[in-house]
């Protein structure tokens, strides 16, 4: 399995790929911006609720998230990736009313378990129908840069909309859900705006179902594990991306405040110690390609990972200036990760199997690994140990990112020979065909 360079020779994307591109930009910020995050908290305590509520909701809406992933995955296959975002977009939007609508607990209920679903039915579906939506029109070597440049967007759009929040919710409490529910209502717009993709024998993919794809749901499920089982090189790529996903999860949702409260630096700051990390993360997110291309896209995640884990375990010594400063270069590395592994997978993904669903498939394994190591984080954090967990952590991933080095090398080497095999048996070409080009890695966009 050949596994490109990072930087290469591109063409210059036509027209109909920018407007995908743009429109993709347009949806993920819209999408994912959501005002109400710094207060959600603040505004269940107003409304009433008690932590133990609060915290209910929030396991039961990671549950439901692992819960809806492969059905919605599925539902993307089938109905085509721009209708699953434009059903996203809609529940959403819904979903940010309803605590407009009812500021209680099963008002905060219905409005998390409505984002889980929303969340679920694009979470494969956007990086799916960009990927194939770049294909179509010849230029997927812009994928990387893609992918990359709309997380960006979306994190300078957190960085410039969540400061305004506590302003705005003088004039209004409910300011937030709003503003929330109109971005989500704009990401519909972009969705519908998206052009509809080409079948692969031509002429357009018909609404309400996915073009060559016929039979049942169960169906679609069941091609998916079939391609999982015949590509090891796909499985341990996603096994390989888990690491990521939890490290970045767990440090910047579970461990970010006790780090900082360990090291002195008072409530106040963190809203600024976050900002600074969420620039760090949206400059390296859009410049992926700065990695270079002495090493291949394989070998950059999993040195990442462990550097991952190194600065996270670097946050345990030092003061308080060296804890922010590797809190920044954390987030830097993280926004250069995402965007490799998620190319490398989707570069994995046969072009006959359900996109979708699949993506479904390593979202639901990385947010049940990151479900397990916040277990273990609030048993080690309830102990005192909160340096322990830091090194520990450091140390397995040390340990595991080498040995699934190891093995997609030696899956890409034993997927080579067989592949040398099958060419030297079967016949040989005409003289007058021309050879297929091949595909070429994003990256030579000249950079700003």
């Amino acid at each position: 399995m050949p596994s490109p360079r990072l930087t290469s020779p591109a063409p210059v994307p036509s027209p109909a790929a920018r407007r995908v591109i743009r429109l993709n930009n347009g949806f993920q910020l819209l999408f994912n911006l959501l005002w109400w995050m710094p207060v959600f908290y603040a505004y269940q305590r107003d409304a009433g609720l008690s932590d133990d509520q609060i915290f209910g909701i929030q396991s039961i809406y990671y549950i439901a998230f692992c819960l809806f992933e492969i059905p919605t995955g599925v539902v993307a296959d089938r109905i085509g990736a721009r209708n699953c975002l434009s059903a996203g977009a809609v529940v959403m939007t819904a979903a940010n009313l309803a605590p407009v609508l009812s500021p209680s607990y099963t008002g905060f209920l219905v409005h998390f378990l409505a984002i889980a679903a929303g969340r679920s039915l694009t979470s494969g579906a956007a990086s799916a129908y960009l990927y194939d939506g770049l294909r179509a029109e010849g230029a997927q070597a812009h994928y990387l840069r893609a992918e990359g440049t709309a997380r960006a967007l979306g994190l300078a759009a957190k960085v410039v909309c969540w400061p305004l929040v506590g302003p705005l919710m003088t004039l209004a409490p409910q300011t937030p859900y709003v503003l929330s529910a109109v971005s989500a209502a704009g990401s519909l717009g972009c969705a519908l705006a998206l052009p509809r993709l080409a079948a692969p024998g031509g002429g357009q993919v018909r609404p309400g179902a996915r073009a060559g794809r016929d039979g049942s749901l169960l169906r679609d499920t069941r091609a998916a594990l079939r391609a999982l089982r015949s590509s090891p090189w796909l499985a341990l790529l996603m096994v390989q991306g888990v690491a990521v996903f939890t490290l970045s999860r767990i440090c910047q949702v579970n461990l970010f405040q006790p780090v900082l409260l360990e090291h002195g630096i008072g409530e106040s700051a963190h809203g600024g110690v976050l900002a600074a990390m969420t620039v760090a993360e949206a400059v390296t997110s859009a410049r992926p390609q700065w990695l270079g291309r002495r090493l291949p896209p394989v070998v950059w995640v999993s040195l990442l990972s462990v550097a991952l884990a190194a600065t996270l375990a670097g946050t345990a010594v030092g003061g308080p200036w060296t804890v922010v400063a590797l809190l920044c270069a954390f987030a830097a590395i993280t926004g250069f990760v995402y965007p490799v592994q998620r190319k490398l997978v989707n570069d994995a993904i046969p072009a006959d199997a359900p996109r979708a669903t699949l993506l479904s498939v390593e979202s639901i394994v990385d947010r049940g690994v990151c479900a397990l190591a916040a277990v273990a984080a609030g048993a080690y954090l309830a102990a005192g140990r909160l340096d322990a967990l830091l090194w520990h952590s450091a140390a397995v991933t040390c340990v595991l990112m080498p040995v699934l080095l190891l093995s997609l090398r030696r899956t890409r080497s034993r997927s080579g020979r067989r592949d040398k095999a099958h060419a030297a048996a079967a016949p040989a070409a005409p003289l007058a065909e021309e050879p297929v080009p091949l595909p070429v890695d994003e990256g030579a966009a000249p950079r700003p």
